[in-house]
């Protein structure tokens, strides 16, 4: 009796200590940012965001009592290696979350392996909708969040006639501009004033595209280019457009992907007029967003540092993961994707953003123009929070489609006609 009394007792304080182990084990959180190629000119900066995040909660005690480790990883703009990452955080790290990515290529590498590993990723930045998997968190704009209300903008503020949708050669701009054609022919506009040009990753020798979108703006109707031009490349179109003396007054362009960020540091003279659609700009007058400059500046030492979009994106994101993580009392994936619908955080702006069934979070729509010191003069904003749409009203297919991940639905694409669910994504013929 006296042994089994002792083997209990030994079993017990093993038990303990095991628990006391497994509580202090950190939480792993992957990010998966280009560092390097060209898009690091914007991915660096939220991989620097998330790292501020997790020093702060850190500071503040972790969650459930655990502190939180980042593990950084490098998929250099390169689409293909962003599933080998994802992968490696998933499988090698065992990451509890991955923030990261920003084109949509880079999205879709790593869509399948956070489906197959069931992992959990919160994607920060605008793209083209037509998808909604139960495995990732859009906290970037859907297209009725930002293009569509751009184009709104410009064809009843501006009184914009003919359009460019100029962009770089992948899923997002090739989608967005085949929502916005349709968009804009529905409301009256002719095939023959809608110029549409993709361009490489990193293209420089824009001569003759803006040749030709000056060619085309000469038709005595007022044109206005659509902008999803990514990266590095933004840069020299913008220079082109100033060395063949076209202004934001001859012919104003809205960009999707140009932010504070990408302003920083070069000439901002050729852009000064110009617009940009996003849901946060770093010009936003709100208690909230003065004190995450002040932290943001503080803790890159620098005094002009810059804030941007995805890195608030990335700020309502991981803050609402770490309320569904305190709701579900675990970061395990499955009671964390329960939780986390219906969670609402504070946006830098003043309100609040929610996460919706759809895995898509409610955002205001802001327009702004260039200034010369690279901040943005805010012109235009919706009156209130305005929730993303995982399936376009404008595209054939989609318009029957909704997305929810409640039970009992727990359906991304969902056909409200057929009563039939057809899984994560609806190909798109022109991608």
């Amino acid at each position: 009796m006296k042994m089994r009394h002792t083997l209990l007792a030994g079993l017990g304080a093993t038990l303990i200590t095991f628990s006391a182990t497994a509580a202090e084990k950190p939480i792993k959180v992957g990010i998966l940012h280009s560092l390097s190629g060209t898009m690091a000119i914007s991915e660096s900066t939220l991989k620097d965001t998330m790292l501020m995040l997790i020093k702060e909660q850190n500071e503040k005690g972790g969650v459930l009592g655990r502190k939180l480790e980042p593990v950084v990883v490098d998929p250099a703009s390169n689409w293909p290696l962003f599933a080998e990452k994802a992968r490696e955080l998933l499988a090698k790290e065992k990451v509890d979350v991955i923030f990261g990515n920003w084109t949509s290529v880079s999205r879709k590498s790593v869509l399948p392996v956070v489906e197959e590993l069931n992992g959990l990723l919160f994607y920060p930045v605008q793209y083209e909708g037509e998808e909604s998997s139960e495995n990732v968190f859009y906290t970037g704009a859907a297209p009725n969040q930002q293009a569509i209300p751009a184009v709104d903008y410009l064809m009843k503020e501006l009184g914009v006639k003919r359009w460019v949708l100029a962009g770089t050669d992948y899923v997002y701009p090739r989608t967005t501009n085949k929502i916005l054609e349709t968009y804009l022919k529905d409301h009256g506009v002719a095939a023959e004033d809608i110029m549409i040009n993709y361009t490489p990753f990193g293209h420089s020798n824009w001569q003759s595209i803006v040749a030709d979108i000056k060619k085309f703006g000469s038709q005595g109707k007022k044109t206005a280019v659509v902008s999803t031009i990514n990266g590095d490349a933004n840069v020299p179109f913008y220079r082109e457009l100033a060395n063949q003396g076209i202004s934001a007054d001859d012919i104003p362009v809205v960009a999707f992907s140009v932010g504070e960020q990408e302003l920083s540091g070069i000439d901002t003279a050729p852009l000064v007029g110009h617009l940009a659609a996003w849901n946060y700009f770093m010009s936003v007058d709100s208690e909230a967003n003065y004190a995450f400059i002040d932290k943001w500046k503080a803790y890159t030492g620098k005094d002009d540092a810059v804030t941007n979009d995805p890195m608030e994106a990335h700020y309502i994101g991981f803050n609402m993961w770490l309320e569904a993580v305190k709701k579900a009392g675990t970061t395990d994936v499955d009671a964390v994707k329960d939780a986390i619908i219906g969670v609402s955080v504070p946006n830098l702006s003043g309100g609040y953003a929610t996460m919706m069934p759809n895995h898509h979070i409610t955002k205001p729509v802001l327009i702004g123009e260039i200034q010369d010191d690279g901040q943005f003069s805010i012109v235009w904003s919706t009156p209130s929070t305005v929730a993303g749409d995982a399936w376009s009203d404008y595209l054939p297919g989609s318009k029957d489609l909704i997305s929810d991940w409640r039970k009992p639905l727990k359906c991304g694409n969902f056909n409200v006609v057929s009563k039939t669910c057809g899984g994560t994504e609806k190909k798109v013929a022109s991608n």
